[in-house]
Formats: structure tokens, sequence, C-alpha cells
């Protein structure tokens, strides 16, 4: 419990939007990671992301399974169908609301694709890791999307610790 909180800080970025009326409204703050804390908080995030990923393929099976039965002659069944594909997508859903809640993005329900935002050289990145992987190795802007995914360095890593990052 006490190296959860130690991984967890409390800065945040805060973000403003402009309402229908024209007035700001605060946004939802963006928690920001230094490369450690997004490292520590990877053994949750991998459970977590292993049961989205999980939970997804299951959604993806009863679907298709529902496709096949509208399809055929015989679509009894597909109240049943319905009613399990309802409680898979509320159950991914809450899976989604625990990788939010560690302060982490999602990006792909099917690969396990997350992303940390960190501060690099002054500006906002991704920290980037995909299940499977055993640490977090990579880093991409913020609209770059993992195919722009960079490696990280030591450079990197001491400037992401020393920046003031939280």
């Amino acid at each position: 419990m006490v190296r959860v909180a130690r991984c967890f800080g409390e800065a945040s970025m805060y973000e403003f939007k402009r309402t229908q009326r024209g007035t700001l409204a605060q946004v939802e703050p963006k928690k920001l990671f230094t490369f450690r804390q997004a490292n520590c908080a990877l053994p949750l995030v991998r459970r977590v992301v292993s049961d989205i990923v999980a939970q997804y393929r299951d959604l993806d099976r009863l679907l298709q399974q529902r496709k096949k039965m509208l399809q055929s002659s015989r679509p009894g069944g597909i109240a049943a169908l319905d009613r399990l594909a309802t409680q898979s997508a509320q159950r991914l859903n809450e899976l989604i609301d625990e990788v939010h809640a560690i302060g982490c993005e999602l990006k792909d329900w099917e690969t396990g694709l997350i992303d940390f935002r960190t501060i690099h050289d002054g500006r906002e990145v991704y920290l980037c890791w995909r299940l499977g992987e055993e640490s977090i190795r990579f880093w991409h802007e913020l609209n770059a999307g993992s195919i722009g995914r960079h490696a990280i360095d030591i450079a990197f890593k001491e400037a992401n610790v020393e920046s003031g990052n939280p």
C-alpha cells in the first residue's frame, strides 16, 4: 500500500475548455507520470490490461456468434447472447474505468496498448507500453500514435527526472 501511494504523486496538469455559453470550465486533470512512476504502476496496469484484452476477446466472440445467429435461419437464442454481451460490455467498461483511475490511457483494447502522460523537453508526450512488454521502453508525441514510438534512452530518463516532472 505504501509503495503504491509513493508511486502516484498528486501532480496533475489542468486544462480548460470553452462551454457553449463561452465560459471556461475545468476539464478532468490529466495525471503526469515520471518514467519511474509509470514503471512502478506497471504491475497493476498489467493485471487490469490483461483482463481488458481477455474481456474484449470474449465480447467480440459473443458479437460474432450473434451475427452468425442473425444470418442463420434459426435466430433463437439471440436474447440470451444479448444479455451475455451486455454483461461483458459492462465488465469491460469497469476495467477501462480502472485504467483511467490509475491515470493512464487505454489506446487499443485488442493489444493492450497503454500511454502514460509525461513531460519531455518542456512538452507533454506519452510513455508507451503494450501488454507483453516487460517495462516501458518507448515514448511518442501526443499526436504521433504508437507508430511514432522512440526508444527511451538514458538521456530521456535523466531529463525526465531532472525536469521537475512529478
